[in-house]
């Protein structure tokens, strides 16, 4: 009980100080920057509140702490001098600047928070179930699909920002690489990601803590991933829809031929 308590004050925390500097920047977008640091705080107060750190629990830690940092990384570097997510910005015309201020706090930052609790759950079952260094086949196969996942989220956006830093390619679409298997391929890498921590809490034995899992799949697939980018590239972005037709949306699969 009392890890779950440290992790709440910890978030409660970060979120708080993270909303009084976005008070300061007029930007709430920072929170964004910060997701994946939110997780690997939380990852490592379950890891230190265990009495004994056994294999799986070093291994969750470390699987954590890489794909945390590199996606707050990446994003600090893609949104640095971009302002505030338009996103935000309706959300302030929205409900007016001389409320938001604090009305953001609750909608954006606590909400982060909790969700990062939420999906979380794996993390905690892995430290909480796992009682000896021995390692089994959910284990290995959860490397497994967390390795494929990893693969596909850093590449995919490695290849987005290097298509994007040449300005002959605004307003053009990335089909190559990665991006011409499945139309998401950074969406789909995160959500195997968390199928290979889902898999680490099945292996320990704290299968309803997969829970967390099912609820980051059903963000990026049907809320603020997938579902949500598909509704505004294909305003906004010439040639989307022939390339809907050939392109895998979510699981990369080999390019279709055009009608």
């Amino acid at each position: 009980m009392m890890t779950i308590i440290w992790a709440g004050i910890g978030v409660l925390g970060l979120m708080t100080v993270l909303w009084l500097i976005s008070i300061y920047l007029v930007n709430v977008s920072i929170v964004d920057n910060f997701w994946g640091i939110g997780f690997v705080l939380v990852a490592f107060i379950y890891g230190l509140e265990c009495e004994v750190l056994y294999t799986r629990t070093k291994l969750m830690m470390l699987l954590v702490t890489l794909w945390g940092l590199r996606l707050s990384i990446y994003l600090m570097y893609r949104n640095y001098g971009k302002g505030e997510d338009y996103r935000y910005r309706e959300f302030r015309r929205s409900y007016g600047a001389h409320r938001y201020w604090w009305f953001s706090f609750f909608q954006v930052f606590m909400l982060q928070g909790g969700l990062i609790l939420i999906i979380s759950l794996p993390l905690l079952g892995i430290a909480l179930k796992t009682d000896s260094n021995a390692l089994n086949l959910f284990d290995y196969l959860g490397v497994l699909i967390w390795s494929i996942g990893f693969i596909f989220e850093s590449v995919g956006d490695y290849q987005l920002a290097s298509f994007k830093r040449h300005p002959e390619n605004k307003g053009k679409l990335l089909t190559k690489g990665l991006w011409r298997y499945t139309r998401h391929p950074n969406y789909f890498g995160d959500t195997a990601i968390w199928w290979g921590f889902g898999l680490l809490a099945i292996a320990s034995g704290a299968y309803w803590y997969s829970l967390g899992t099912l609820v980051m799949t059903y963000l990026i697939v049907k809320i603020s991933g997938v579902a949500m980018l598909e509704r505004s590239l294909s305003e906004v972005k010439p040639g989307y829809e022939e390339y809907v037709q050939t392109t895998s949306t979510f699981f990369p699969w080999f390019p279709k031929q055009r009608p």
